[in-house]
């Protein structure tokens, strides 16, 4: 029978008898109160005993002054022995205090073993590989404690990732983490970059643990510089380009196309062209002739050729190159390079004129305009087309030469539109590179504003007529299509003009839809639209050329539960692509502007709401919020100062002149 004020173990802890009965009553160090079964406690001084006996200072005196290897030596290799001579072997008394002490011993487990009846001295094998193990947990422990003292130096107040020093990519001078400490950033990197949501490392900072705040601490320490762009990684991407290479184009009936002037007109820095377009007119020779076997110029109409790069000649549903590149989606474009959709090796096997003679397979849409510029029908035919690529400022200066029929082609389509309810929006936008270099001091961002270009505006035409002829020519014949539409959206009462008015259409606009059934597309003004014209950078294009060279190879379709499967995990990863495109833009703008505080900039007033104003500036395509000075309205000019730069966020703070 256990008695009161008795000393007694529950669940591993100290507790002292309070009443016996059929349930005892006990009182737990730390003042739990509690009934319990004989069963559930072990009895290991019977008393008279008090709590306060068992204060930390008196157990930590006592575990001081004992010698538990000693005991352990002498013991070692013999029997079981009881609490009571184990506690007098190592302390000298059996007290309470004694009592918990040696029971302690037990629980910490390395010398000894068992319960408070039999306490089995542990073979020296076994303690020799516990005392290494736990010398090593703290030695590690003792390190890591002498890290986070050096952390805590490195990141403390003006140890700031913003400051212009990051821009070398040296470590601060007076930096004090040493070799090795990376270590024990590793959760910090994983949090910036979006593989984890906690971080140890912030929690025992008392930092918040979100990517932005693993990225100020990764700067702040030096561990990273503002050339490490977590961006990508954050939204799940690879800067890796696909691996599957496809197979060349298989030999088959290609219609030649090679006598028509056919031109891939694109950004001087593009290095993936998969479109070409080519006119033909009234002044066509009579060898071309339209699908119903008349010559095409005998209503005066005209054929708008419309050359796309053909993978899908050899990437076929399911494959594994089709696999891979659902999976991204689209091409990841970001200032340092390009994460491609299909292999690399791919270009040279589809892309539209790279070789020497501009010589390429193709998969050629044939646009029949009416003398209204509208579309009278549609054909499309795998054919052999001779490409020859244009900048868009080399196209722009043949405006008035052999590139003229297409800008009036363009422009007539743009007024098509325009009658229907199109809406064209026009801002400001910039071309940011990055030059990473083996030496980070070499490291370079550069950034060119966008000239408007009119043959930009022409090859969009010509690409919107290819998805609105393609549209039309698979309901026509019944394929299933991932159809591109967008609702209306609400236009302002008052429409401002310049840069403002175009601010407030693209509020206006809502986000685009994918889905088997054809819809109105309200900012292109169309009825019906898809888009056919990228397949070697945007997978939906990719699925509608599957489906095309299907139908006209009398093969299976995809039906439209298959396109509605395919476009839904295609479009989740190309809306990472994007939301990391513009995440990393701003980076980059952020690193370009890091050692330029203080610079002017001119800028045009979007939008204002009280005290504060949207405000674009052309120079570098960016948009910011800032507090302005005095009477200022839309489209106003104002100068701002660059301020600081906030790499983790990805912001920029301006403010006006």
């Amino acid at each position: 029978m256990i008695a009161e004020k008795s000393l007694v173990i529950y669940k591993s802890k100290p507790a002292l008898v309070v009443a016996a009965g059929d349930k005892i009553d006990i009182s737990v160090l730390g003042g739990e109160k509690l009934k319990v079964r004989e069963k559930d406690i072990e009895l290991i001084h019977p008393g008279p005993c008090t709590l306060a006996e068992l204060n930390t200072e008196a157990l930590s005196r006592l575990l001081a002054a004992g010698d538990a290897k000693g005991a352990w030596e002498l013991l070692e290799g013999g029997g079981d022995v009881p609490l009571r001579e184990l506690a007098e072997l190592v302390y000298g008394e059996f007290t309470p205090t004694a009592a918990w002490a040696a029971y302690s011993l037990i629980l910490d487990g390395l010398y000894f073993t068992g319960n408070a009846g039999a306490v089995k001295p542990r073979p020296s094998s076994e303690v020799e590989a516990d005392e290494k193990k736990r010398g090593e947990k703290q030695r590690e422990a003792d390190e890591r404690a002498a890290f986070f003292e050096r952390l805590k130096k490195a990141a403390a107040p003006g140890a700031d990732g913003s400051q212009a020093h990051t821009l070398s990519g040296d470590v601060q001078p007076e930096n004090p983490l040493v070799e090795g400490d990376r270590r024990y950033l590793q959760d910090v990197e994983a949090l910036a970059l979006g593989r984890t949501d906690k971080s140890r490392t912030l929690k025992e900072l008392g930092r918040s643990e979100t990517p932005q705040e693993a990225h100020r601490l990764l700067l702040a320490a030096g561990v990273w510089t503002v050339w490490d762009n977590p961006h990508p990684s954050r939204f799940g991407l690879s800067l890796q380009s696909a691996k599957i290479i496809p197979d060349p184009a298989p030999d088959e009936d290609r219609l030649d196309l090679t006598h028509l002037k056919s031109y891939a007109i694109d950004n001087a820095w593009s290095d993936d062209p998969d479109d070409a377009v080519s006119l033909e007119g009234p002044e066509t020779s009579a060898e071309l002739r339209s699908s119903e076997g008349s010559p095409t110029d005998s209503q005066g109409r005209l054929v708008l050729w419309v050359h796309v790069a053909d993978p899908a000649a050899s990437i076929k549903p399911g494959s594994p190159a089709d696999l891979e590149a659902r999976g991204r989606g689209a091409t990841l474009y970001v200032p340092e390079g390009s994460a491609r959709m299909l292999a690399p090796e791919a270009l040279p096997l589809f892309a539209l004129g790279l070789g020497a003679d501009g010589i390429c397979p193709a998969l050629s849409f044939k646009i029949v305009l009416n003398a209204a510029f509208s579309i009278v029908e549609t054909e499309i035919i795998p054919s052999k087309v001779k490409v020859t690529r244009l900048t868009y400022e080399e196209a722009d200066n043949l405006e008035g030469g052999e590139l003229a029929g297409l800008f009036a082609l363009a422009a007539r389509n743009t007024e098509r539109r325009l009658d229907t309810g199109a809406i064209l929006i026009d801002l400001p936008d910039a071309h940011i590179h990055v030059h990473l270099d083996k030496i980070i001091s070499q490291n370079k961002v550069s950034v060119e504003a966008l000239v408007p270009r009119k043959s930009a505006d022409m090859v969009r035409e010509c690409m919107v007529l290819a998805g609105e002829g393609a549209a039309r020519w698979a309901l026509r014949n019944k394929v299933p299509f991932p159809f591109v539409g967008q609702e209306a959206g609400e236009l302002p009462e008052e429409r401002l003009a310049g840069l403002a008015g175009a601010f407030q259409l693209r509020r206006c606009m809502r986000p685009r839809t994918l889905s088997a059934k054809p819809a109105i597309h309200w900012g292109l003004g169309l009825d019906e639209y898809t888009q056919v014209t990228s397949p070697l950078r945007r997978y939906t294009d990719l699925l509608c050329h599957q489906q095309i060279r299907a139908f006209l190879k009398g093969e299976a379709l995809l039906s439209e539960e298959e396109i509605l499967l395919r476009v839904g995990a295609a479009e989740a990863a190309a809306f990472a692509a994007g939301r990391a495109e513009r995440a990393s833009k701003a980076h980059w703008m952020g690193v370009y502007l890091l050692d330029k505080k203080g610079s002017e900039w001119e800028a045009i007033v979007l939008d204002k709401k009280g005290g504060k104003a949207v405000a674009s500036i052309p120079a570098l395509g960016l948009e910011t919020q800032v507090g302005l000075k005095g009477d200022v309205g839309p489209n106003d000019s104002i100068t701002l100062a660059c301020g600081s730069a906030r790499i983790p966020e990805g912001e920029v703070n301006f403010t006006v002149l």
